[in-house]
C-alpha cells in the first residue's frame, strides 16, 4: 500500500476513535511539520503507523487537556514525540510560555512518558539522522524482535541468518564493531549454495 493510502487510513481511523476536541483537531489536519515527520522520518524508518497516535490527548496537572504531536503507545512504554519549530517553540515564546513548555515536559516524564523531540530543521536537513533516532527508539526500548522484515521473517530470524552467514564466512562486517550495522560479501568465498 502506498504512503498516501496508508496515511489516509491512519487519519480516518484516529478520527473515528477520537473524542470531540481531538477529532476536530484531526479534521483540521496535521501541521506541515507533523506531516513531514510522518512522510520523511517515521514511514521510511518503520513502514507502518501501528501504535502511533497523532494529536494524542493527555490531561495536565491542572485537569486541563494538552495534545502531543504523536504518542507511540506500546507496552511497556508511552513515548511522546514532539516536532518543534524554532520560531513557535523558541524565538517567539514569552518567558511564561517557555517555562510552561518545560513544565509540560516535566509532567509527562513524571507521569511515566518517555519524550523525544525533533527540531523542524532537522527533519528537513537531516531526515536520515531522525530516522535513525526512531529506529534506536524501537530497538533499544522495544527490542522490535517481532516486527517482520521485507522478507516476511521476524527481525530475530533475520539476525540469526546473518550471524550464520558471518560464521560461515560468506558475509563480513562492514560497519560497527560491538554492534554490526551492515555487512559486505566476502570476495574470497565462492557462491552461496542454499
Amino acid at each position: 500500500m502506498s504512503y498516501e493510502a496508508y496515511y489516509e487510513r491512519f487519519m480516518l481511523r484516529h478520527m473515528e476513535e477520537a473524542g470531540e476536541m481531538r477529532c476536530r483537531r484531526l479534521k483540521d489536519g496535521l501541521g506541515h511539520a507533523e506531516k513531514l515527520f510522518l512522510q520523511q522520518v517515521w514511514w521510511p524508518a518503520v513502514g507502518h503507523f501501528d501504535y502511533l497516535h497523532p494529536e494524542y490527548e493527555v490531561m495536565d496537572f491542572k485537569d486541563g487537556v494538552r495534545y502531543l504531536d504523536f504518542a507511540y503507545i506500546r507496552a511497556p512504554y508511552q513515548v511522546c514525540i514532539e516536532i518543534d519549530g524554532y520560531g513557535p517553540h523558541g524565538r517567539d515564546l514569552s518567558r511564561w510560555q517557555f517555562a510552561d513548555n518545560l513544565l509540560r515536559q516535566n509532567h509527562l516524564v513524571l507521569d511515566g512518558w518517555k519524550v523525544l523531540r525533533f527540531a523542524y530543521d532537522e527533519l528537513t536537513d537531516k531526515p536520515r539522522r531522525c530516522q535513525q533516532t526512531v529506529q534506536q527508539l524501537l530497538g533499544r526500548w522495544y527490542g522490535d524482535t517481532h516486527a517482520p522484515t521485507e522478507l516476511g521473517i521476524s527481525e530475530r530470524s533475520a539476525r540469526t541468518i546473518l550471524h550464520r552467514l558471518v560464521q560461515a564466512g560468506y558475509l563480513l562486517p562492514a560497519s560497527g564493531a560491538a554492534r554490526i550495522r551492515s555487512y559486505r560479501l566476502n570476495p574470497e568465498k565462492g557462491p552461496l549454495r542454499l
